[in-house]
């Protein structure tokens, strides 16, 4: 008797131990975020890379920031968008869209109005299964523009007009970081006469000790578990409160900003 209970409790701590192991693996952040959605052309094959990699190849896509509602329209361009080989289907076709994400195999958000985007999630009960199914189930997250906005700690460096009022401007929080998309550098005379993007950055860093991670229009970031990377062809600006601006390169590596 004693050996068969020997053999019982070996055999069941073995399964414990696999299914740890399979869940640290699926658990791993894997999260993409895009500048536009241009990008999902451009950079498909880091796109198609990002989703393989998870053995996703069904993509629900979040089409919220889409102000005039057009989410048939917006799907179907995202379907041509990604091609062939992935399967998308807009999250405004279930009933239940809290239990369509929490059986997703992979998130895309798309751009628009991250206010509206934002509003949207919440209304909708869809902050917390969101961020549950990324951080701990390891589902792959893309966004692109606003849905990228709302992935990181807030949307308050966003460049959309609030023309809506969310209950928060707090994001998903899957980083702990906040992103400028679609950053662009003004030369000398135009920082002397006009207000620039880094004022309005200065401005937040100022009275939220927050980083911000400026990104010009051909960079992207991948987060892959607890490693950062900056990918595209320009570089981005990294804002904090108790440093200069600093540029990084596309292949930095940024994964400090976890910490």
């Amino acid at each position: 008797m004693k050996f068969i209970e020997k053999i019982f409790w070996f055999a069941a701590y073995y399964c414990l131990l696999s299914s740890c192991e399979e869940l640290g693996e699926l658990g791993k952040r894997q999260v993409l975020l895009l500048n536009n959605l241009g990008q999902i052309r451009s950079k498909h094959s880091l796109v198609t890379e990002f989703f393989a990699k998870n053995n996703v190849t069904e993509i629900t896509y979040i089409p919220y920031a889409i102000v005039d509602g057009s989410y048939n329209h917006t799907a179907a361009f995202m379907q041509r968008a990604f091609g062939e080989q992935f399967s998308v289907t807009g999250l405004h076709t279930f009933s239940d869209p809290v239990e369509a994400v929490k059986s997703a195999k992979g998130i895309y958000c798309s751009g628009g109005n991250s206010f509206v985007l934002l509003k949207r999630l919440y209304e909708s009960n869809l902050i917390d299964v969101l961020r549950k199914r990324v951080l701990e189930d390891g589902i792959p997250y893309m966004g692109s523009s606003a849905g990228s906005n709302v992935a990181t700690h807030s949307i308050q460096t966003t460049n959309d007009m609030p023309i809506v009022y969310p209950p928060s401007f707090n994001g998903l929080n899957l980083v702990p970081f906040n992103i400028n998309p679609h950053y662009v550098d003004l030369n000398e005379t135009e920082r002397r006469n006009f207000e620039s993007r880094d004022d309005r950055i200065f401005e937040f860093i100022t009275l939220n000790d927050v980083p911000v991670l400026a990104l010009r229009e051909d960079s992207l970031v991948m987060i892959d578990d607890d490693k950062v990377t900056l990918h595209g062809t320009t570089s981005g600006r990294l804002f904090t409160r108790d440093a200069k601006p600093q540029d990084f390169e596309p292949g930095s590596d940024l994964s400090f900003l976890l910490k």
